[in-house]
C-alpha cells in the first residue's frame, strides 16, 4: 500500500507531539504539598462551622422574649453623659422597667463602672433613670463596678451570692444576650434573657451579630476559665 502524499507533494509528518512527564522531584512536591493543603481546608473548614454555629446561637437567643419568674432583673450598662443614659442605656431601662412592672422581678440591678472624669456611673445613672420612670428606690440596687461585661458580670454574681438569689433576667442588646447569658451560666447562675425588640441598640445588624459570634467563641475558648471563682 502506498503512502498518501499531500497537497504541497510532501508527506504528512507522522511524528507525534512530545508528552510532557511529571519528574519525580515535581511529583515528590506535589505529595509533599498535598496534605498541608488538605489541613489548611479542614482548619477553614472548621472555622467557618464554629462561626456559624455561634452566629446561629446569637440569632436563636435575639429572638427569644423570656418571661419566667426570677429573682432579679439585671440591665448591663452602656454610656451616660453626666448622669444621663445614652438612648441605647435608656432604651434597656424603658425595657426593663416594663419588665418590673409586669412581676417579672421584684428588684432591678443597673451595672457598670466609669472612666476617669464621669461625673457618675453607669450604674448609678442607670438607678436614677428607672426611679424617674416610677420604679421604686428600694426596688432598685445600683452595682457601679465593671469595664466590660464580663467583670460587670462577676460583680453581679457576687451580689447574687450574697442576697441569696438563684436565677437573673438579663436585660441588654438582643445581640448581646447570648455571650451575656453564656458569662452569668459559667458563672453558676439560672440565666434568663431578655430585650428590646425595637430602639436603639435593638437591630440584628450583621457586624453586631458577627462581632458578638466573635465574642462568645473567644469566651467559649479562653475567658471562661479565667473567670474570678469569688468575685468581690
Amino acid at each position: 500500500m502506498s503512502a498518501s502524499v499531500g497537497d504541497n507533494g510532501q508527506m504528512p509528518s507522522t511524528t507525534a507531539a512530545p508528552v510532557r512527564r511529571a519528574t519525580p522531584a515535581r511529583a515528590a512536591s506535589r505529595k509533599r504539598r498535598s496534605p498541608l493543603l488538605r489541613l489548611v481546608l479542614v482548619l477553614v473548614a472548621a472555622a467557618v462551622l464554629v462561626f456559624g454555629l455561634a452566629a446561629g446561637q446569637v440569632v436563636s437567643q435575639a429572638r427569644q422574649y423570656d418571661v419566667t419568674r426570677t429573682d432579679a432583673i439585671v440591665v448591663l450598662g452602656a454610656s451616660q453623659y453626666w448622669g444621663k443614659p445614652s438612648p441605647v442605656l435608656a432604651n434597656r431601662l424603658d425595657f426593663a422597667a416594663q419588665l418590673y412592672r409586669d412581676g417579672v422581678a421584684p428588684v432591678i440591678l443597673t451595672v457598670g463602672g466609669g472612666i476617669p472624669g464621669d461625673r457618675t456611673t453607669e450604674a448609678e445613672a442607670g438607678a436614677n433613670y428607672l426611679q424617674s420612670l416610677g420604679v421604686p428606690a428600694t426596688s432598685v440596687m445600683a452595682i457601679p463596678k465593671g469595664r466590660d461585661t464580663i467583670t460587670s458580670m462577676e460583680a453581679v454574681a457576687a451580689r447574687a451570692d450574697r442576697q441569696g438569689w438563684d436565677s437573673i433576667t438579663v436585660v441588654s442588646d438582643r445581640a448581646h444576650l447570648a455571650r451575656s447569658a453564656a458569662i452569668l451560666d459559667a458563672l453558676g447562675i439560672a440565666t434568663h434573657t431578655n430585650g428590646p425588640a425595637m430602639g436603639d441598640g435593638a437591630l440584628l445588624t450583621p457586624e453586631y451579630v458577627a462581632r458578638e459570634s466573635m465574642g462568645l467563641i473567644r469566651f467559649q475558648a479562653w475567658d471562661r476559665w479565667q473567670l474570678a471563682t469569688d468575685p468581690t
